[in-house]
């Protein structure tokens, strides 16, 4: 099968996009982040979110992209 460079990208975007969607939930489950601290507390939510998102980004680039 012949895919163009494109087409590659765009298969490694959506693999990286569907990692990242899986990735942060289940941290934030993992850390006991929930909606309840959301509603209390907005920048802790924020914050803590902000730095899932930056371990799901580093854990993506290991398992997809520099593979």
């Amino acid at each position: 099968r012949v895919v163009s460079v494109k087409q590659h990208c765009a298969e490694i975007n959506e693999a990286a996009r569907n990692r990242m969607r899986q990735i942060v939930p289940e941290l934030a489950k993992q850390y006991g982040v929930t909606e309840k601290l959301e509603a209390e507390n907005q920048m802790e939510w924020v914050r803590q979110m902000n730095a899932f998102k930056a371990q799901a980004d580093a854990i993506v680039k290991l398992e997809i992209i520099y593979d």
